[in-house]
Order: C-alpha cells, then sequence, then structure tokens
C-alpha cells in the first residue's frame, strides 16, 4: 500500500512499518520547496494512522539528503515572507517528528548534510551506512544552523558539538556513533535490513507504551529546545536577509572598464 504525499517523498507501507523515502536521487536528495513543504506536512497524517506502528525514513539513491536546495537561497535572499514561511514550515518539520506519536527510524544510506542531518538526528534511531556521514554545512553558507543544529548538544556533548557545527566538518559513522549521534553503524548493503529489523521489534512492542515513551523522552527535548529553536531560526532568517543586502552592496561596486 502506497500513500500519496509528493512523487519526492514517497510513503509505503509494509505491513505495520511505514518508510518514507526522500525520493530526489538526482541532486542527492537536496530539499527544494516541493519536499521542504511535503516533509512539513506527512507527520501530522502518519501520526494519526492507527494500521501502522514505526516509520523508517531513508534516501533514494546514494545519499540521505545534501541538505537545502542551494537553487531556492536566491529566492530566500530576496522575500521576507518566503523565509518567515519557510521558517514556519522548518518549525512544522522539527515538532512535526518530535511529536508523531510513531518511533521514526532513520536509515543514513550516505551523506547527511545540513537540513538532511538535521532530520536524520531529530528521529528516535538513527542507523548509519559505514559509508555515510553527517555534516552541518550552515555556517560555511553564512546561516546559523537553525532548523536542527540545537539538537546537538543534547544528543552529545556541548565540547564535542561545538566545533563540528561551527566549522562544518564531516564526521564518519564510526565518530557519529561514538559522540551519540548514532544508535548503529551497520555496512551499507544490510542497512535497510538492520533499520527494518530495529522497526519489527518496536512494532512488536506494546503500541501505547512505545508512544507514550518516545512522548516522555521528546518532552525533555522540546523543553530544552523551546526558546533556543525560536532564536537558532529568527537567527537564519536575518542571515538570509544580510546575504541580500551584500549581494546588493557588492551589484552597487564600481567595476573596471574592460
Amino acid at each position: 500500500m502506497t500513500a500519496p504525499a509528493s512523487d519526492l517523498l514517497l510513503v509505503e507501507q509494509h505491513e505495520s512499518v511505514l518508510t518514507v523515502t526522500l525520493n530526489r536521487p538526482d541532486k542527492l536528495n537536496a530539499i527544494n520547496r516541493e519536499l521542504h513543504d511535503a516533509l512539513a506536512d506527512v507527520w501530522s497524517s502518519v501520526g494519526r494512522r492507527t494500521d501502522v506502528s514505526v516509520v523508517v525514513m531513508t534516501g533514494a539513491g546514494r545519499a540521505f539528503s545534501a541538505g537545502g536546495d542551494v537553487g531556492e537561497f536566491t529566492r530566500m535572499q530576496a522575500s521576507g515572507d518566503e523565509r518567515r514561511q519557510m521558517a514556519a514550515e522548518a518549525q512544522r518539520i522539527v515538532l512535526g517528528m518530535l511529536r508523531c506519536p510513531l518511533p521514526i527510524v532513520a536509515a543514513v544510506n550516505g551523506p547527511a548534510i545540513g537540513l538532511g542531518c538535521s532530520i536524520a538526528l531529530l528521529s528516535d534511531v538513527v542507523v548509519m551506512a559505514d559509508t555515510a556521514f553527517l555534516a552541518d554545512t550552515h555556517v560555511q553558507h553564512g546561516l546559523v544552523p537553525g532548523d536542527g543544529g540545537f539538537i546537538w548538544p543534547l544528543l552529545s556533548g556541548m565540547m564535542q558539538v561545538r566545533l563540528p557545527l561551527m566549522l562544518g566538518d564531516r564526521i564518519d559513522a564510526a565518530e557519529a556513533y561514538r559522540l551519540g549521534l548514532a544508535t548503529r553503524v551497520c555496512a551499507a548493503d544490510v542497512l535497510l535490513e538492520t533499520a527494518t529489523e530495529i522497526a519489527n521489534r518496536l512494532a512488536a512492542m506494546p503500541r501505547g507504551a512505545v508512544q507514550d515513551t518516545k512522548r516522555m523522552l521528546n518532552l525533555y527535548v522540546e523543553r530544552s529546545i523551546s526558546g533556543v529553536m525560536d532564536f537558532a531560526m529568527a537567527a537564519e532568517r536575518l542571515n538570509f536577509a544580510d546575504m541580500r543586502d551584500e549581494s546588493r552592496e557588492r551589484a552597487s561596486l564600481p567595476r573596471e572598464n574592460g
């Protein structure tokens, strides 16, 4: 059974497990406007389903997600309304994943960068292929990691995450596990099998107890990030506005003839 969400976000049911697949493999599953919309909408509809117990989330092709599509940046720079709408959607993605009653198992099959990294780390269980890596590269683009960087200190230690967030360095699967950013690491060829096995074990547990345990744990997360998330997302909006102003200043600079 397949539930329509978007051609870019595939939702497929296999018994009591729902598989959600980011589906822009030719773009390394970079998140454009349509996919961003779909990710903001999908969690409320998934959470209302009584015929499934667990979600497995992965990426089509060789990447989990390369993060925000840089082709969207110009539109974000140009329009305050666009920035506000995208920030509102980003908040819905974050809270939607945290509040979705179904446990979410991320099967990180390849690079998980920027927003893609945030989506992986907002999942309840993170299973990484040994060839995959995490990286939050917002700062490299002049942006605060406003759509999920605030979750890192809750999963790892503050001293361990400061440099990776401020530099955007890659964190390979073994290091992600050591830092507490991954639950399991396995060979790439058994990634989905491993993630599905975990999902099936969760699905076999008493449904209400699993869901309430997820909610109990994520209440810690929500209460810890409430003010921080508001600041981070507001700062990211300002960063986009700053990019616009810098572009205008560059365009007004005198140019040499010839």
